[in-house]
């Protein structure tokens, strides 16, 4: 997050066809993206799916499913998306630099 707010994932995105379909140890993300000439956008539906260990831990997300637009370029095997992410009446923004690992 950049926006002052501390949180991070990790996990795995598989882009085809047009759809980016991911998730991680908490949280699961879906939607259309597109990519040419060494830049892409989309749009990206995220929910947790699954609890955190630390009761004390806040939600990032207050527990909701939240939906984000994102760009960014890439070139190679790396990529660098931003995007703002609306959750109720305050706007976070993150960004990722996610790596290909394989063809599928």
């Amino acid at each position: 997050m950049t926006d002052g707010v501390r949180g991070r994932d990790s996990g795995i995105l598989n882009l085809r066809d047009g759809l980016l379909i991911g998730g991680g140890p908490y949280f699961w993300s879906i939607g259309p993206y597109r990519a040419g000439e060494g830049t892409w956008k989309g749009h990206l539906r995220t929910n947790q799916h699954s609890t955190f260990s630390d009761p004390f831990t806040r939600l990032l997300f207050a527990g909701q499913e939240v939906t984000s637009g994102f760009s960014g370029t890439f070139s190679g095997d790396r990529a660098e998306v931003f995007g703002p992410v609306p959750v109720g009446i305050r706007s976070l923004s993150f960004q990722a630099t996610p790596k290909h690992l394989a063809d599928v």
